[in-house]
């Protein structure tokens, strides 16, 4: 185990903590392994009626996947990130096929990697803090942990909005777009965590959970529901008329001209602000997305992109404008979406001298 991820039980509760407050719980290999080791022992004791995750700090419950590491990494050559991107997505599809239920507190910060372990779990809380959001493009990189696969199933084009904008979702949006269940008052959270400990321990905790209607189908989500208030109306909905017809051609080009025509500037340039390639890239693999038939497709499909972004310039040049030096002035590669030509794709994605990394490995979807 790590002292970088709390595991206890509490009752009932099997108790998951992201431990790294003052990296606001960016998910590190430690984490990953400890994680998939408890949840490994729990699934087949019957003392553990229920899995919970939160994060230490009073931040969030991510920021997301150890991007420095990534980024430390591939300046050595790049040995230890594919190991970390396969454990993780491997974790991620675990939790979205976890046989007992697994409650995520998705309360302030929600980003990138701590979506991974969150918004694929059975009941997902929100709160009126919650901020999420995957802002992957603005570092050379795409959309992972499974997110081209949930940001495909949003609501028209509102899932393509936040992947290639890096729109930021509250707790209200993040219901609407599929990513989470309900919303609990911050406050209250303390409660609720009491009250699924005191739920007894019983074998029939194991079945698999409807994520559409959680509070109808299982004691967890009874006691869930009881806590839960309405979210209000999600502001990003009262956008969709635009978003919708701004998004939905299947070029990014397009999109960002579609937007200046309706008069969303700030959009129009918050967009061509982020990496050409990850754009563009990011796009073709939510498009791919929609026609999956199971996550695992969805992240294969990714830890191909990733470990390919990893490896090419425009990541490290994102991770050193935004993160290392922050001066916010990224000098991307190409510099402009017209020339990300069908050429550099293909280059990008298969170069020569792109290594051959070990396969995902993940397990045929049921």
């Amino acid at each position: 185990m790590t002292d970088e991820l709390l595991v206890r039980r509490d009752g009932a509760l099997g108790r998951l903590t992201l431990n790294r407050p003052r990296a606001l719980n960016a998910i590190t290999l430690a984490m990953v392994r400890a994680m998939a080791a408890a949840l490994d022992s729990w699934e087949h004791d019957d003392a553990v009626t229920t899995v919970l995750l939160d994060g230490a700090g009073e931040r969030g419950l991510c920021a997301g996947g150890d991007v420095r590491f990534l980024y430390d990494d591939a300046a050595r050559g790049g040995h230890g990130f594919p190991v970390l991107l396969a454990e993780e997505y491997r974790l991620d599809a675990r939790i979205a096929r976890y046989p007992k239920p697994y409650v995520a507190l998705m309360d302030g910060v929600v980003m990138g990697g701590g979506v991974g372990v969150s918004a694929h779990g059975s009941i997902r809380v929100v709160t009126e803090r919650t901020v999420l959001a995957m802002p992957e493009v603005s570092i050379g990189y795409v959309p992972d942990v499974g997110g081209t696969w949930l940001l495909a199933r949003a609501p028209g084009e509102l899932g393509t909005h936040v992947a290639l904008a890096g729109a930021r979702l509250t707790g209200a949006d993040a219901i609407a777009c599929g990513l989470a269940d309900v919303l609990v008052p911050s406050a209250r959270l303390r409660d609720l965590v009491a009250a699924l400990a005191a739920l007894p321990a019983h074998r029939a905790a194991a079945r698999r959970h409807s994520r559409q209607h959680p509070a109808d189908v299982s004691a967890v989500g009874r006691v869930v529901a009881g806590f839960a208030v309405d979210p209000g109306p999600p502001p990003l909905l009262a956008e969709r008329a635009w978003v919708d017809r701004c998004y939905a051609a299947d070029d990014v080009g397009k999109i960002v001209a579609r937007l200046r025509a309706e008069g969303m500037t700030g959009t129009a340039d918050a967009i061509t602000a982020q990496s050409p390639v990850a754009l563009v890239l990011t796009l073709g693999a939510l498009r791919a997305a929609r026609g999956d038939t199971a996550l695992e497709q969805s992240l294969e499909r990714e830890y191909r992109l990733t470990r390919a972004c990893v490896r090419r310039p425009d990541f490290a040049e994102g991770v050193r404008a935004r993160l290392v030096d922050r001066d916010h002035a990224p000098r991307w590669r190409p510099p402009t979406l017209d020339g990300v030509t069908d050429d550099v794709v293909a280059a990008f994605l298969h170069g020569t001298d792109l290594p051959t990394d070990p396969p995902l490995g993940l397990p045929r979807a049921p």
